[in-house]
């Protein structure tokens, strides 16, 4: 052999050697350092979870605001929360920003259980530079939104923030863009749901915007594009910030939330009743609760609930809650546009979302609001398989300069699309005035409604009788000597005739006319013969509601 090549081999033999004796050398950390980084983990966790510190959270408990942590642990099942992302930081260096530690940047994600099922997470802190949003925050928030999709699950999200993180520039705009380009991607895949604990402006306001429901909480709950101070100093008005941006502004006036609680912990508890309706994504169904209500129960009140005389206002509720399961009606966006109930209940144990007309408001009337309302609520159930049952009372469309020119007609249109886009199983009862345009847009059959009942109390026509009266017989109303007495005649004439449910029964637009007792029943026999229902619609990107 070679000198050359048996240099080499013993060469290649020795580094053999060398590397396998590093590999079994096994180095032994003394136990005290093992210690010391235990105690090194301890520490930052403790600190982490101290948020803004013992000073930031006294101040956040005497403006009457728990802690983020202290709202997770109120919300969710006991011992079940785990938190992700605890150690992230932000590594932004500007204006002095290298020398702040932010502990859990300002926010704390994760996923737990809520009376069992499991749902993701986030509360940003306000102990900790206000709660604002800065890219890693951000990133946090979209982290666990990716994780809720992947499973499956609700995601909830407590917003107590001052806004986008000044010193982080466009990178905190990114990261709200970042949040709601998930809001709109989870849309009706999962439910998303929203808590407001505090000020929620700016960009900020977009993401409870996108999602289904919003709770606030009066007096701490501030939402608004602008502050108080830009209103004053752009259009010259005084106004508070709850004036501006409160629970009650956004309940009753604006209609951007859904709940107004009197406090946090009674916002919880709304929200853990809110899931108990509705399924953990758009693939499953809601789950049946057993109330222990008899489902072939009949009611002989409820003849007597709703007056004969069409003028004659009464509660609708009162309705509800004699024909779903124990009486118990979930109401939804209670203040806002009170002419038109909308909420959840249940029919021999099946979660069912109910739109009925308010006659004690309005006349419940249909109108831009009320419109906008039921439209949402009715895509809500559709988008995660929630049945509808529509209880119709309605004089018509409001008229006047404010609604037509606030566009009644584009407001109107989208309960017609909603009501016809809708696939879930579709109940309709009239229960007395049904009258022109508004009785096609409450789910009538010509919307696709599966089964439409009428009490005997319906008047279904194109208008009322003293309005089409006095259109027909105009003329020989006029050429009389005793108007109203011919008026009075012709309306009579006309009530007999075409006020009344059998007109549409004889056409097949009612399937049937029912006594007011028997509503319960008839609806729990017409659910289950729907339960299994299928419907597809033409193959398409997404239709163009007119928003």
């Amino acid at each position: 052999m070679p000198v050359f090549k048996r240099i080499k081999e013993v060469l290649k033999k020795k580094l053999k050697k060398e590397v396998v004796k590093k590999l079994l050398k096994v180095e032994v950390i003394p136990k005290a350092t093992i210690a010391q980084k235990m105690a090194e983990l301890k520490e930052k966790r403790e600190k982490i979870l101290l948020g803004g510190g013992k000073e930031k959270i006294e101040t956040q408990h005497k403006k009457g605001k728990l802690t983020a942590r202290e709202r997770i642990d109120l919300l969710l099942d006991d011992g079940s929360f785990e938190e992700t992302d605890i150690f992230v930081e932000h590594r932004a260096k500007e204006l002095g920003m290298d020398k702040k530690e932010l502990p859990g940047e300002g926010v704390v994600t994760g996923y737990g259980h809520i009376d069992g099922r499991r749902v993701c997470l986030f509360a940003q802190d306000f102990t900790v530079a206000g709660g604002s949003l800065g890219e890693m925050h951000a990133q946090k928030i979209c982290k666990v939104m990716d994780l809720a999709m992947k499973m499956g699950v609700p995601l909830i999200g407590i917003n107590d923030s001052g806004g986008a993180r000044i010193q982080e520039g466009v990178d905190s705009l990114k990261g709200y863009g970042d949040i709601f380009y998930r809001n709109t991607i989870a849309s009706g895949v999962i439910p998303q749901i929203s808590v407001i604990l505090g000020p929620c402006a700016g960009g900020a306001v977009y993401s409870p915007a996108i999602t289904d429901f919003t709770f606030m909480v009066k007096g701490i709950s501030r939402m608004f594009i602008t502050g108080p101070d830009v209103v004053k100093t752009v259009t010259g008005e005084d106004v508070s910030q709850e004036e501006l941006g409160g629970a009650m502004a956004h309940n009753q006036l604006s209609g951007v939330a859904h709940f107004a609680c009197e406090s946090e912990e009674e916002a919880f508890n709304l929200l853990k009743k809110l899931l108990s309706y509705i399924p953990s994504n758009n693939l499953e169904e809601p789950a049946i609760v057993d109330l222990g209500d008899d489902p072939n129960r009949q009611d002989e009140t409820l003849a007597n609930l709703v007056p004969t005389i069409p003028k004659k206002p009464y509660n609708v509720r009162d309705v509800i809650e004699k024909v779903v399961d124990a009486s118990e009606f979930f109401e939804i966006q209670s203040y806002f546009a009170p002419n038109m109930v909308i909420g959840f209940g249940r029919l021999n144990g099946y979660s069912v979302g109910i739109i009925a007309n308010q006659p004690k408001v309005l006349a419940g009337v249909l109108d831009v609001n009320s419109s906008d309302k039921a439209a949402r609520f009715v895509r809500f159930c559709d988008s995660f398989n929630i049945p509808l049952v529509t209880f119709v009372d309605v004089p018509g469309y409001l008229p006047g300069t404010d609604q037509e020119h606030g566009g009644v007609i584009r407001h109107g249109a989208k309960l017609l699309y909603a009501y016809s886009e809708a696939t879930v199983p579709k109940l309709t009862v009239i229960l007395r005035k049904a009258y022109g345009g508004a009785y096609i847009g409450m789910c009538s059959r010509h919307l696709g409604a599966d089964a439409v009942y009428a009490w005997p109390t319906a008047e279904i026509a194109v208008m009322g009788p003293q309005g089409a009266a006095e259109i027909v017989y105009k003329k020989e109303i006029a050429s009389s000597k005793k108007p109203q007495e011919i008026l009075a005649q012709k309306v009579a004439e006309y009530t007999e005739k075409f006020a009344n449910p059998y007109v549409a029964a004889h056409r097949g637009y009612v399937d049937k006319v029912i006594e007011p007792y028997e509503t319960r029943p008839q609806l729990i026999k017409a659910l289950e013969m729907f339960s299994s229902k299928g419907e597809s619609r033409p193959q398409k990107k997404h239709g163009n509601i007119p928003l």
